[in-house]
C-alpha cells in the first residue's frame, strides 16, 4: 500500500503542475533570461570567478553556473559543493544519480535531466528505473539501497519531512554520513533547478527533454 500511495502522490503532483510547466516551457523558447556573458561584459569579480571555475573544471562556466555567475561568490560556493557531492561524497554513483534524477523530475528540470540521464545509466542504474522516474512512476524491482534512497529523497521533496521508518531505513543502508550526503544531493539539485527554471536556461542542444504531464 505505501508504494501505491507514493506512486499516486508523485503522479498526481506532477500532473497538476504539468499544464503550467508546459505553458511556461513553450513561452520560454528563445527567452534565456541570463545567457552567457562575454568577458567584455563581466565585472572583475565575474572574470576572476570564471577563471577559477575553469581552473577547477577545465572549461568556462556552463549550465547552471552561467546564471549563477551573476553572483560570482555564490557560483564558486555552488561549484565547491557540487564538486564534493559528485566526486567525493560517500554515496555510490548509481544511487547519487538516481536521487539527482528524482529531483530533476519533481522540478521538471530539463537541463540537469539531460546531463544526468546518461550519467545514471553509465553508473549502472537500470533503464527501467530511469524511465519510471521520467514519467513520474514509482520504480519497481529496486534493490534495498535504491529503495531506501528513493524513499528518503521522495519524502523530503514531496512531504518536506522524513518519516521515522524511512529515516531508520536510510541510516541502516547508508549510515548517518551517507544520509546527510543524500539529503545534500537532493537539496543541491533542487537549488540548481530553482536557478535554472527561473532563469529559463535552455537544455543542451538536441537533449532529450522530460515528458510533460498529463501524458
Amino acid at each position: 500500500m505505501p508504494r501505491m500511495i507514493s506512486a499516486l502522490v508523485i503522479t498526481a503532483l506532477v500532473a497538476c503542475d504539468g499544464a503550467r510547466v508546459a505553458a511556461q516551457r513553450n513561452a520560454a523558447i528563445g527567452q534565456d533570461r541570463l545567457p552567457p556573458l562575454s568577458r567584455e561584459r563581466m565585472t572583475d569579480a565575474q572574470r576572476n570567478a570564471a577563471d577559477r571555475f575553469a581552473g577547477a573544471r577545465g572549461q568556462q562556466p556552463f549550465g547552471p553556473f552561467v546564471p549563477l555567475l551573476r553572483s560570482p561568490d555564490l557560483m564558486l560556493a555552488a561549484q565547491s559543493m557540487g564538486d564534493y557531492l559528485r566526486f567525493k561524497s560517500t554515496v555510490a554513483p548509481r544511487i547519487r544519480e538516481m536521487v539527482v534524477l528524482l529531483a530533476c523530475r519533481v522540478w521538471s528540470q530539463d537541463y540537469e535531466w539531460a546531463v544526468h540521464y546518461p550519467l545514471a545509466v553509465e553508473a549502472g542504474l537500470r533503464r527501467e528505473i530511469v524511465e519510471a522516474i521520467s514519467t513520474g512512476r514509482r520504480p519497481i524491482a529496486t534493490d534495498e539501497e535504491e529503495e531506501a534512497a528513493y524513499e528518503l529523497a521522495f519524502e523530503i521533496l514531496l512531504n518536506k519531512r522524513v518519516s521515522d521508518a524511512t529515516w531508520r531505513r536510510a541510516v541502516q543502508a547508508f549510515g548517518e554520513a551517507g544520509v546527510v550526503d543524500l539529503l545534500g544531493i537532493t537539496g543541491y539539485y533542487s537549488f540548481l533547478a530553482v536557478i535554472l527554471n527561473a532563469a529559463r536556461t535552455p537544455p543542451p542542444p538536441g537533449a532529450r527533454a522530460l515528458p510533460r504531464f498529463p501524458g
